[in-house]
């Protein structure tokens, strides 16, 4: 019998589950081989503090002392440059203010990525307040931390959720494992948890988004580039070892299942990077696609479901899983806790569960 029981592996379950350790003990299960398998190996892995709604912003405003605590070792400078041409003008002083960016000159814009293209890039704005993040360290440090006093299971597909008279059983159909209370982390497949333990669902939708990797432009070192931003979130391209990764940024909705990237979404979103750049895609080293998955409000659902408290969403993390989790976790521990979040309670309000019922 385990105090909790965390379904989902990725970086939403490895984050609450070690959050939660503090509280009983854990035990983590992901249905894949691996943690963080599905989205949250497939992340452009930034710490961006302007990044999302109010409530996210304030999760990721308290990820930073985890991120940047003494020899953490998490975060790497990168910086990040919007870049608009010249009949985006009102979308880029919209995401200048949205984002708190400060404009630069294009010669400035230049220095950071010489490739632009001077002829169709005339608006340009920085944030050198960026970070990389080390996304492996973040799941396999949270997750040594549950394996201190608890589990983590790989390979434990869960196929069926009981109410016993302590708590929960959670079956694989070979293994059943009991817990007093069930934490549901499971990404795109959260809903369908929630259905297993005849719990309502809070209306999740996973959207898919694309990313190729190309190789870095001749006689250029990436290497320090900041990610670069399209006006409006309709592209993005990131420096990643040594090669550079672009995303079409799309939202499509989608059924849960290990997504992949789609043929012309990448096409259409190589284009509207390469009308930005000077240096043409010449050749696409890889591509692949994760599920970012939000309710109707946008924002995350973290805490006990008001209609059974013994089960705790840990859910719709959207496109900020990695940079608000420290954050996030925590919320959910001090919640199931009983002490009052560090957020506040206005934006506590925007994150529980009972807002969506």
């Amino acid at each position: 019998m385990f105090d909790f029981i965390v379904i989902g592996g990725g970086i939403a379950g490895a984050s609450v589950g070690a959050r939660l350790s503090a509280l009983g003990s854990v035990i983590l299960l992901e249905a894949e081989d691996a943690l963080a398998y599905h989205t949250s190996g497939r992340s452009a892995a930034l710490y961006e503090p302007n990044y999302g709604s109010p409530a996210i912003r304030a999760l990721t405003a308290a990820s930073r002392d985890f991120y940047t605590a003494p020899d953490a070792g998490y975060l790497s400078p990168r910086g990040l440059l919007l870049v608009a041409g010249p009949e985006e003008q009102a979308a880029f002083d919209a995401d200048v203010a949205s984002m708190r960016l400060e404009p630069v000159s294009m010669d400035d814009a230049l220095g950071m990525v010489p490739i632009l293209n001077p002829e169709r890039v005339t608006f340009a704005a920085h944030n050198p307040g960026a970070w990389d993040i080390d996304t492996d360290k973040v799941v396999q440090d949270f997750a040594r931390i549950i394996r201190q006093s608890g589990e983590v299971r790989q390979g434990f597909r869960v196929c069926a959720i009981g109410k016993t008279a302590t708590g929960w059983a959670v079956s694989s159909g070979a293994e059943t494992v009991e817990g007093r209370t069930l934490v549901n982390a499971a990404g795109a497949w959260a809903d369908q948890v929630a259905a297993l333990a005849n719990v309502p669902p809070i209306g999740l939708t996973p959207y898919r988004r694309s990313m190729a990797r190309i190789a870095a432009p001749e006689g250029q070192d990436v290497s320090r580039w900041p990610m670069l931003f399209g006006v409006g979130e309709t592209w993005y391209a990131k420096p990643d070892a040594g090669a550079l990764i672009v995303s079409p940024a799309e939202e499509d909705p989608t059924e849960p299942h290990d997504a992949w990237a789609g043929d012309m979404t990448l096409a259409e979103g190589l284009a509207r990077y390469e009308d930005h750049v000077t240096a043409p895609v010449t050749r696409m080293l890889s591509n692949w696609a994760g599920l970012r998955s939000f309710v109707a409000d946008r924002n995350m659902v973290l805490g006990p479901d008001p209609a059974d408290r013994s089960f705790v969403w840990c859910a719709a993390q959207g496109g900020y899983g990695f940079q608000s989790a420290p954050g996030y976790s925590q919320f959910v521990a001090d919640i199931v806790a009983g002490t009052s979040p560090a957020i506040g309670a206005d934006l506590a309000s925007a994150l529980l569960p009972d807002r969506l019922r």
